[in-house]
């Protein structure tokens, strides 16, 4: 530890040598865009201008909030250009910089309409900003037709395992927003939820890993936020969108918008659709005891998605603001899974039997979600949002497992058929308060939330009896699971000075838990009844120094917890054959994590990190033998994780064409533990990148090249092998630019496989297998009504964090 940070020490001097700390003094400007009705303005540009002839000096963009900031050296002379598109240019009076300065401006409606010039304004594919990365969706050509799911594993420093599993930067706890409202879903569902969000509706993916106190604390490695597209113009809007995926079966998705803003009111909505089977492949191969098993198996799923959202905004006055949204998602998924596993003597290769397993799971969800909200800003910079929400899921799935053990004639020497029956139901309320003003020649932030979830959880096992199924009272259960978390924070942030700027924050969380297990055949066992209390605090901070106007440091430090997903507590059994399931686990504890990390930025085009994380009481699944036949996985609490890692990304303009991004990133892990009495000592290099560039071709024709690679890693005792992919695509607008082809293939070089290893516990397995990664993928867009661009309401509700934790099997 003490070499790490003597070599943070050095790194800090190294940079600052080379960026050279003698630079002229410099101030900072700071202010709020607004428009008419005293709404902040999301990404206009602020561009700080000489005096004597205009040239640029230095450009930003408001943030979400409509703040921006700028520093520039002292004693010249200068004047600001704020620009928004639908808006009139607004140009300062002359000034000289001799102190820090504020300047808060308010943006006026155009009055004239191009109807023969068409302005296009495009996004950069990746952002870098100081506490996040923004991955946008809406600019990609190869995006096009992928899901959540699949364009996070795309995304820079993002990892996605076999088991739908996501890790940033090596870490795993990453707590998934959806537009700043967290998802309460366990792996399974969420993987499936995200699976049904098609990159048509996402207009852009933040990772953030250092959150400020504002944030829930639940989240070891940080939060992702999925931002959808949300209705930015005047008058009446839309977009119809439709796409056809070929890969071993065709697959298609389409999506309908439609919107409608004026002074007084914002109407948005939207529905859409993905569905299609998918194919995946499993490979298993584990010697267990004297026994060789060698399992391969071919799941199909037939997946139909449908999402629908809707709400309003009303603008009651230039201060107060109302509104509501609602959305949902409903799914059914048939799921089936064919398996051979050959039995053999370990020692001598002699076989002894063959198990042929089946399982079919008939599945549906359904996932809703309701808020109301209430927002104040006055031109003082004050500002109050109150959020209340209910949110919901409901989940079944009933599963036929016939299992037959076969001769080496093939001959039928015995049969278990199994099936199950696994509802789920969990309803989430929750309320917060968050305030924010200008402080202390600063931004004090304050607020507290509250919620409250309920999950209800059943596991009915039956095995068939000369054809009659038959309850199985000693492996079926009911589960309950009560949550109550209330919080409070603090946060404040400002600039000491010329060069520095400071953010601190706390936020304390009090947990209470009870989960009741009850077994159908009535008998008391350990984990019938499980209680918690904890109280816990999470300090934040961010230390900036501006080194000069093409350097600057940046130092953040985070304590952060991550709480068992709620079905993950359930200590049932779900089997994928006789030979193999996945049990939950009511002892599970939190895990948690302190977060610290140093980067550099040069020229807000490239920057790099090197950072230290310890977990304690790192969760993960770890495989184990039930018996002398059976494997089971089942998240643990193992060992304590030590993680160094380091990153360096860049986004850079490399000709008038020419536009791509690189981001490159590594980490050290170390594992210390023990578990039933086996020491647990493992550590891993792991290593990753990701490319993107977009190429100009004239005519409105656009091409796309980009790429992704993760290194080996380390998943609790698997060792994960190297994999990535490469794709490809063009894009073509035509009708005025109001319509868009777009034309991808995906992993061109079928190189997206994974695969792994383990060796723990008196257990050896060798994993892998394959997904459909390779296709090709057409989409086409047609956007119609308004093109008046006004300013986008964003709102992170209340339920944020606790949809993220929702978990259920097949």
């Amino acid at each position: 530890m003490q070499r790490f940070y003597t070599l943070l020490f050095y790194i800090s001097m190294s940079l600052l040598a080379i960026t050279g700390v003698v630079a002229q003094s410099n101030f900072v400007i700071t202010g709020t865009v607004k428009d008419q009705q005293g709404n902040p303005l999301r990404q206009a540009s602020v561009s700080l201008l000489r005096a004597k002839d205009s040239s640029i000096v230095k450009a930003e963009v408001s943030n979400e909030n409509g703040r921006y900031e700028l520093s520039a050296a002292a004693e010249q002379a200068y004047l600001l250009l704020f620009t928004m598109v639908g808006y009139e240019n607004n140009y300062t009076s002359q000034f000289k910089l001799e102190a820090d300065r504020t300047t808060d401006v308010s943006l006026q409606t155009a009055t004239r309409i191009l109807n023969d010039v068409s302005v296009t304004a495009r996004k950069p594919m990746i952002e870098i900003k100081a506490d996040k990365t923004i991955f946008n969706v809406e600019g990609s050509i190869n995006a096009t037709g992928s899901n959540a799911l699949e364009l996070l594993q795309k995304s820079p420093g993002m990892r996605v395992d076999n088991n739908d599993n996501i890790s940033m930067k090596g870490k795993n706890g990453v707590r998934i927003y959806i537009d700043g409202k967290p998802s309460q879903l366990d792996v399974k569902d969420l993987a499936a939820y995200l699976r049904s969000i098609n990159s048509n509706d996402i207009e852009a993916i933040e990772m953030i890993s250092n959150p400020s106190a504002k944030y829930d604390a639940s989240g070891n490695a940080g939060i992702v936020n999925i931002r959808l597209k949300k209705n930015k113009k005047y008058g009446t809007n839309g977009s119809v969108n439709a796409g056809l995926v070929q890969g071993v079966t065709p697959k298609g998705n389409g999506s309908f918008n439609l919107n409608y803003r004026d002074k007084l009111v914002n109407l948005f909505g939207n529905v859409g659709t993905n569905i299609g089977n998918y194919q995946n492949t499993i490979d298993l191969y584990r010697i267990q005891s004297d026994t060789l098993f060698d399992q391969k198996s071919k799941s199909v799923s037939n997946n139909k998605n449908y999402n629908a959202k809707a709400g309003a905004d009303y603008f009651i006055n230039s201060r107060n603001t109302i509104g509501f949204i609602v959305n949902g998602n409903i799914s059914s998924s048939d799921w089936a899974n064919d398996s051979r596993t050959s039995v053999s003597d370990a020692t001598s290769k002699q076989f002894v039997k063959t198990l042929d397993a089946t399982n079919s799971v008939n599945g549906n969800r359904v996932n809703f979600n309701s808020n109301v909200n209430y927002r104040y800003a006055d031109t003082s910079g004050k500002e109050i949002n109150v959020d209340a929400d209910y949110g919901l899921f409901r989940g079944t799935g009933r599963s036929y497992q016939p299992n037959h053990y076969r001769d080496a004639k093939g001959d039928i020497l015995y049969s278990v058929i199994n099936r199950n029956n696994t509802p789920t139901d969990i309803d989430i309320y929750t309320i917060k308060a968050d305030v924010e003003m200008n402080k202390w020649k600063g931004k004090l932030g304050y607020g507290a939330k509250g919620s409250y979830v309920k999950t209800q959880n059943a596991f009915e096992l039956f095995t068939d009896r000369s054809g009659t199924p038959v309850k199985d009272l000693q492996r079926s259960n009911r589960f309950k699971y009560i949550e109550n978390v209330n919080a409070a924070y603090v946060n404040f942030n400002r600039s000491l000075g010329k060069k520095f700027s400071l953010q601190a924050g706390l936020r304390a969380e009090q947990t209470n838990s009870e989960g009741v297990l009850k077994r159908d055949d009535n008998v008391v066992q350990d984990d019938n009844n499980i209680k918690r209390h904890y109280f816990n605090l999470f300090p934040s901070g961010a230390l900036t120094y501006n080194v000069n106007s093409k350097n600057t440091l940046n130092i953040t430090f985070s304590r952060r917890i991550d709480r068992p997903s709620y079905q993950d507590l359930n200590p049932f059994e779900n089997k994928l054959d006789e030979l193999t399931f996945e049990k939950g686990n009511a002892f599970l504890k939190p895990q948690y994590t302190n977060n610290i990390e140093l980067s550099h930025t040069f020229r807000s085009l490239i920057t790099s990190s090197v950072g230290y994380s310890h977990v304690k009481d790192y969760r993960a699944q770890f495989i184990d033998t039930a018996n002398k036949n059976a494997t089971y996985v089942q998240q643990r609490n193992l060992a304590s994780q030590k993680i160094y890692s380091f990153n360096v990304g860049s986004s850079l303009p490399l000709a008038k064409w020419w536009s791509g991004y690189v981001n490159v990133y590594g980490n050290y892990q170390k594992f210390d533990g023990e578990f039933t009495n086996q020491k647990i000592d493992l550590s891993v290099f792991g290593y990753g990148g990701y490319f993107q560039s977009a190429f100009k071709l004239g005519h409105d024709y656009t091409a796309e090249v980009s790429g992704w690679f993760n290194g080996p890693g380390l998943d609790g005792t698997i060792r994960a092998k190297a994999m990535g992919a490469a794709d490809i695509g063009v894009q073509k607008l035509f009708m005025d630019k109001k319509a868009t082809v777009k034309l991808s293939v995906t992993d061109v070089f079928r190189t997206a496989r994974w695969g792994g290893i383990t060796n723990a516990n008196g257990l050896y397995a060798k994993l892998g297998g394959t997904w459909e990664s390779q296709t090709i993928r057409l989409n086409f867009t047609y956007r119609f009504g308004s093109n008046q661009i006004s300013s986008a309401r964003q709102r992170k509700t209340g339920l944020d964090n606790e949809a993220n934790r929702i978990k259920g099997g097949k």
